[in-house]
């Protein structure tokens, strides 16, 4: 199937029946609160998620406490959430050293890696203090010292992929291309490739955008799944990611309550990704499963913004779901 390209032609398939939602809100929340957050409430935080019904969740981040304080107790995190059966816990790192951190929870967290790169050179600088180039040539290294270790490499990542704010407005001819250097890679390490993930880390995606993005990416291949992390940094997300599902997009990367933020994105203020409650409310409307309790997760949403100390952007954490509000109405 071709898939057309011009602002404004919408491309309509037909709306997936189940939609795979990994909770980012652990990870990607805690580590841009500029109060501290106890490692106690972090876990508690990870097991009321893992009532929710949700099968993945990213509890924490391996990485340099210097550049992410937030993140200076994730061995601490790991070894003190309840891990519940059926679902995948997972932590994110970027280098050799997250790396063998992690190795040492391999039976409590799912390992596997992924090429991760930046459609703006901008950001990589910023993100991981990197050229370009230099990125290719660690991410090479990163990728065999997976498969060294026995784990597998499926995933190509690709930030700042619909906007920049060091760089401004992305092609999607960038998004392809820097897809191109991660296809590279893998064929150079022997790493197969099944899901590419595209992160709009700075907001600056737009319904036309995620569709010349999506339709691009597809015309070139096919065959591979995508996998959207949206910012609702301008209020779009919840619409972005409409357009994602009306063309077959079924994995989607959010965080409860809309927690976090990237750090070095340049825009403290920003809001975080999209909230899960609103995704999975949204998903409902449709008429699509995704396996998560709403109710329950909207609770859990009351309790991150308890721990956080502040308002969150989620809307349901005040306002409810619609079938609590259905549910009295037929009372």
């Amino acid at each position: 199937m071709h898939y057309a390209l011009k602002q404004g032609d919408l491309i309509i398939s037909d709306l997936p029946n189940f939609v795979e939602i990994c909770e980012e809100g652990p990870r990607e929340g805690f580590q841009i609160e500029p109060s501290p957050i106890s490692t106690e409430k972090k876990i508690n935080l990870i097991d009321a998620l893992s009532n929710t019904g949700l099968k993945n969740i990213q509890v924490c981040s391996f990485v340099n406490p210097r550049l992410v304080p937030g993140w200076a107790d994730a061995e601490a995190v790991v070894q003190g959430f309840t891990a519940k059966k059926g679902i995948n816990y997972t932590g994110l790192y970027f280098n050799s050293r997250g790396l063998e951190r992690a190795l040492e929870y391999k039976d409590k967290l799912k390992l596997s890696g992924s090429i991760s790169l930046a459609a703006s050179e901008g950001f990589t600088k910023k993100n991981l203090n990197r050229s370009h180039p230099e990125n290719l040539a660690a991410m090479k290294k990163h990728v065999s010292a997976h498969l060294d270790k026995k784990i597998s490499v499926s995933r190509i990542g690709v930030m700042a992929a619909f906007g920049c704010n060091y760089q401004g407005d992305i092609a999607p001819k960038i998004v392809v291309d820097t897809l191109k250097e991660g296809m590279s890679i893998a064929e150079e390490t022997g790493a197969k490739i099944t899901i590419f993930s595209l992160a709009d880390t700075m907001g600056w995606a737009a319904p036309y955008k995620i569709e010349s993005v999506l339709g691009e990416v597809r015309n070139e291949w096919p065959e591979i799944k995508i996998s959207l992390h949206l910012h609702d940094t301008r209020g779009l997300a919840v619409a972005n990611a409409y357009v994602a599902l009306k063309m077959g997009i079924s994995h989607f990367d959010s965080t409860v309550g809309g927690l976090g933020g990237c750090p070095f994105a340049g825009q403290p203020k920003a809001a975080g990704n999209i909230c899960t409650e609103e995704l999975v409310l949204l998903c409902e409307e449709l008429g699509i499963e995704t396996g998560v309790n709403l109710d329950e997760l909207i609770e859990v949403g009351r309790l991150a913004e308890d721990i956080v100390g502040h308002q969150l952007p989620g809307e349901l954490v005040h306002a409810g779901s619609l079938d609590a509000f259905r549910r009295n109405i037929n009372l």
